[in-house]
């Protein structure tokens, strides 16, 4: 592989640390991902150089920090191709953007008898607000069917859309089977219906090119600890049209143009959205995650995770009594990687990999409804990221095989 993954692991102070008296090998990037030198060197200097509330000073401090927060927002801006950055609001992570979503734009739109579509692959973060959303508008949660493969099945999507149905939310990648929905077809069948399409793109933004003209997408969001950012701080993307007829959510300091004693007026585009003091290092420090990844290259990380899968996938295929989730074919799937050992239980297997230096997830992802589908209560998930290198595939597989080994037979 060309991909230097360990000259960009070395950028990342954490991951030359010893774990249990082994290397550490850190396999929970779908969780969270690890934080290059850049990034903490951002938030560092902001904090020792600039520390100061945004929008509101006018000396040196206040104007050098509303600088540096704006000009992260530009970034992402460029980073996801949104035509302004207007459209760009700042929120605490991918939960907080599709509630706002729910709560704003949800509230004001639907009415009894109308449908939200969504998936069973979906994250409890993209269920759960239009689970309250149904119950408040008197709307019909339906669910798009999916293949035996583990895929969105497009012929169920497109037998359920009607002109009922007001709001589609998915996942651009599913964080438990790996599988990436083809979101511009998706957003074009959507839009024949008049629809919104609301994407949750935790796991996508990290790991590929993001375009949201391109995809036509309504709302987009993600959140910057997944992409080597900072935690507390994340991103909804929504079309101006969308954006300047909804309400905010949150009311108080910054976001306000004009208080009256009895009524008050917002500020304009996307300073109305943001209430109160903003994370404005996380901010900072996603901007700086922006310009780490953008000198990576986001097309460089998906090319290199497909060789990383390819690599992976003969030696999974070698373990007996793995069941895999999701899509057997890698071209198909992200770099995630969902599992279970016969008879072991997920949190077993984890515990076991830990005391090898392995860090991977056990539970049920926060995905409910598809552990049921899948018929396991949890399982087991290994989620690779562009700093894993193929010697940690092979620590990977052998502390398995390690784990298979000692629940088998026991130590010797």
């Amino acid at each position: 592989m060309s991909f230097p993954a360990d000259k960009w692991k070395k950028d990342f102070p954490i991951l030359a640390q010893i774990v249990n008296d082994e290397p550490l090998v850190y396999l929970d990037n779908a969780a969270t991902t690890q934080k290059p030198t850049a990034v903490l060197k951002a938030i560092e200097t902001y904090y020792c150089e600039s520390n100061a509330n945004v929008h509101r000073g006018v000396h040196t401090l206040a104007e050098r920090a509303t600088t540096q927060y704006e000009a992260a927002r530009e970034k992402v801006q460029h980073f996801i191709h949104a035509a302004e950055s207007a459209e760009v609001l700042f929120t605490r992570g991918t939960t907080t953007s599709l509630n706002w979503v729910a709560k704003s734009y949800g509230e004001a739109n639907l009415q009894p008898g109308d449908e939200i579509l969504v998936s069973v692959m979906e994250h409890h973060s993209n269920l759960i607000p239009w689970q309250q959303l149904a119950k408040k508008t008197q709307a019909v949660l339906s669910y798009v069917e999916l293949t035996e493969e583990g895929l969105l099945d497009l012929d169920s999507l497109r037998g359920q859309l009607s002109e009922k149905t007001k709001i589609v939310a998915l996942a651009h990648v599913s964080n438990v089977l790996g599988v990436v929905n083809p979101i511009q077809e998706i957003a074009r069948l959507v839009h024949a219906t008049e629809a919104v399409l609301v994407v949750d793109g935790a796991q996508a933004v990290p790991h590929m090119p993001v375009d949201v003209q391109e995809l036509e997408v309504d709302f987009y969001a993600f959140s910057g600890h997944k992409m080597v950012g900072p935690t507390g701080i994340g991103v909804l993307y929504g079309k101006r049209h969308l954006l300047e007829k909804m309400e905010p959510v949150e009311f108080g300091g910054e976001m306000i143009e004009f208080v009256y004693e009895q009524e008050s007026t917002w500020k304009e585009l996307p300073w109305k959205f943001e209430a109160g003091t903003p994370n404005i290092a996380g901010a900072i420090g996603l901007g700086a995650a922006v310009d780490y990844l953008s000198t990576v290259g986001l097309v460089a990380i998906q090319d290199y995770e497909h060789e990383l899968m390819a690599y992976l996938w003969p030696k999974l295929m070698e373990v007996p009594g793995l069941t895999i989730y999701g899509p057997l074919d890698t071209a198909k799937r992200s770099g995630i990687v969902t599992f279970n050992l016969d008879g072991i239980h997920p949190h077993d297997v984890a515990t076991a990999m830990d005391m090898q230096g392995v860090a991977i997830r056990a539970g049920n992802h926060c995905a409910q409804p598809l552990m049921r589908k899948l018929a396991a209560d949890s399982t087991a998930r290994a989620s690779f990221y562009f700093y894993n290198t193929t010697a940690d595939v092979d620590q990977f597989v052998e502390a398995l095989l390690a784990t298979k080994e000692f629940f088998t037979h026991g130590l010797n």
